[in-house]
């Protein structure tokens, strides 16, 4: 059986690591795609090929997809990966940070739909899986626009995966909780970025990377009749 090439976005650490390595296990062939090249090959994955694509570049995005997939066959997942958290208080934040997390987190996702769904639509199959976050869900104190982004994620997967079904494509969307990834330090504001860390301390990290790839990898290894629409998962001790 010939398995399918995975496109994973944000691929050079967290969640995208290690759906990467994950996947690769598998015996799938991966494109990886991130800012940091030299992260993406330090995985040492094999048939990987890796790119520095910044997810907001659509013609860049779509440009390494049909390369990758001129070498190993057509998308059959995507996992849209990346995001950047700059929480901090609409009052006084600066809206340059509101402007990235708006390209990146909505855009960069939607790039990422454009890239691979009309060829999905045509073969009849494929799934897109997007990662937003239960901030997408719920509100979280100096979070407003960073919550606004991920709202319009889950929305759009909602959306796009209902004109997808018809054409045997699933699109589905994990939202994790607290993770232990590098998210935190994006945070420029110092007071929000110490009570953020200080939160995730106290759940001793949360999540791991791992625990959220292995959830895309139980979307992706269903039957392809079986879509699973929403995936939300926390550290059980997680209380908001």
């Amino acid at each position: 059986m010939t398995l399918g090439l995975v496109v994973i976005t944000g691929a050079g650490s967290g969640f995208g690591a290690a759906c990467a390595r994950l996947f690769a296990e598998d015996g799938h062939p991966l494109l990886l795609l991130g800012r940091r090249t030299d992260r993406l090959e330090a995985l040492g994955l094999p048939r990987a090929v890796t790119g520095a694509v910044d997810v907001t570049d659509r013609a860049a995005f779509a440009a390494a997809v049909a390369g990758a997939e001129a070498t190993y066959g057509p998308t059959d997942l995507l996992v849209n990966n990346a995001g950047v958290m700059l929480t901090g208080d609409p009052l006084t934040q600066d809206p340059a940070e509101w402007d990235r997390m708006i390209d990146v987190n909505v855009r960069g996702v939607l790039n990422g739909v454009h890239a691979v769904l009309p060829g999905m639509a045509e073969r009849g199959r494929g799934t897109v899986v997007n990662i937003s976050s239960i901030a997408g869900r719920k509100t979280f104190g100096p979070n407003a626009i960073y919550c606004a982004t991920k709202f319009a994620v889950h929305a759009a997967t909602e959306a796009i995966r209902e004109q997808a079904a018809p054409h045997g494509v699933r699109v589905s969307v994990i939202a994790p909780g607290y993770a232990a990834t590098e998210l935190s330090s994006h945070i420029t504001d110092p007071d929000t970025r110490a009570a953020y860390q200080a939160a995730e301390a106290s759940l001793e990290g949360g999540l791991t990377a791992d625990d959220v790839a292995r959830a895309v990898a139980y979307v992706y290894r269903q039957p392809q009749n079986v879509c699973i629409r929403e995936i939300v998962l926390a550290d059980t001790n997680q209380v908001a």
